[in-house]
């Protein structure tokens, strides 16, 4: 019976897999997607199982070539394109700003017991500009003791317990910020020495069965009217290889910075799982004049998500922003 109950188990997990490709028709099959690659190893281990029991050899070559071609596919928009785009960037260095700034991503944690923790982080960091999520009302009183650091700041309201987003910058903004989607949603202009971009904070909610995909319905109009060079960074309770992470990116006219890796794991399993089984919904988006090098994940800090680094460059003004763009583009 053994094989037999591998094989089940095979079944539904090849299911669960295909359903993540399709998650353009609904919600429930991009939930799916955020598991592809476990379901892709499970594949594989079971397939290896049915590989040893006579008469399911077949069947499992079967998973275990499903499960590789998963991988392989969802790799090559993000690991594999890594090398591809850090060459790309590197090609356009000499038709960058000479300036490099750095931007820095944070799930706070609504009720994270070390705050002092995020605090030290980002005063040793001393990134341009910080975005944040779970701004809870605890948070808002502790971002005070860094104000006189990053005085240019806009913390939105807490829509509920867990709390809202944040922008925090060490450049001055070029107009009034706003928070939208009540407060899920931030988006500030700053100055990088004279060029101004949009820097957008956003916070989706769980996947289906939650609303997560109404959320970014919602949230469209307000992403389309971002400007033409501008980052937005946060948690999106997505991988990156998602519909919903791709929805977002399409609707501001962004592309996905790859190569994060995995930032959250529930914070009730051991910190060693993390780059084996954990996910990386902490993403960063980019368009425009923007030229990102790769990011970097930094240590833990009372959160179940581990803060993102990304340092970026601009464009030189009399260069055609389209066409460099173009040349760091990843495949769809």
């Amino acid at each position: 019976m053994i094989p037999v109950v591998i094989a089940g188990m095979t079944v539904a997990a090849a299911f669960a897999l295909m359903a993540g490709f399709l998650g353009w028709m609904h919600p429930a099959l991009d939930s799916f997607s955020h598991f592809r690659i476990h379901l892709a190893v499970l594949l594989i281990l079971a397939g290896s199982c049915l590989l040893l029991a006579a008469g399911w050899r077949l069947p499992g070559a079967w998973a275990i070539l499903l499960g590789l071609a998963a991988i392989v596919a969802t790799l090559d928009l993000s690991a594999f394109t890594r090398p591809a785009e850090a060459t790309a960037a590197s090609a356009a260095e000499p038709s960058t700003t000479a300036a490099r700034y750095r931007l820095l991503q944070i799930n706070l944690r609504y009720d994270n017991a070390t705050p002092e923790r995020v605090l030290s982080l980002i005063g040793r960091v001393q990134a341009d500009v910080v975005t944040l999520d779970e701004v809870s009302t605890m948070w808002i009183e502790k971002l005070g003791l860094i104000e006189a650091a990053y005085p240019h700041r806009i913390i939105c309201p807490p829509p509920s317990f867990v709390g809202g987003v944040a922008i925090l910058s060490k450049r001055p903004f070029a107009k009034e910020a706003q928070c939208l989607d009540r407060g899920a949603l931030a988006v500030a202009s700053v100055d990088f020495g004279g060029r101004l971009v949009d820097v957008a904070a956003l916070h989706l909610s769980w996947p289906w069965p939650l609303e997560q995909a109404q959320q970014v319905a919602n949230i469209r109009d307000d992403l389309g009217r971002i400007s033409t060079t501008a980052l937005l960074a946060g948690d999106f309770n997505a991988v990156p290889w998602s519909h919903t992470a791709k929805s977002v990116a399409n609707a501001g006219g962004f592309n996905i910075l790859r190569g994060i890796g995995s930032s959250w794991l529930h914070r009730y399993l051991p910190m060693s799982w993390r780059p084996h089984i954990g996910l990386p919904l902490d993403n960063v988006l980019y368009k425009g004049a923007v030229i990102p090098s790769k990011p970097s994940r930094l240590e833990f800090v009372g959160s179940d998500h581990l803060p993102v680094l990304v340092e970026f460059g601009l464009l030189r003004e009399e260069e055609p922003a389209e066409v460099m763009q173009a040349s760091v583009e990843e495949p769809e």
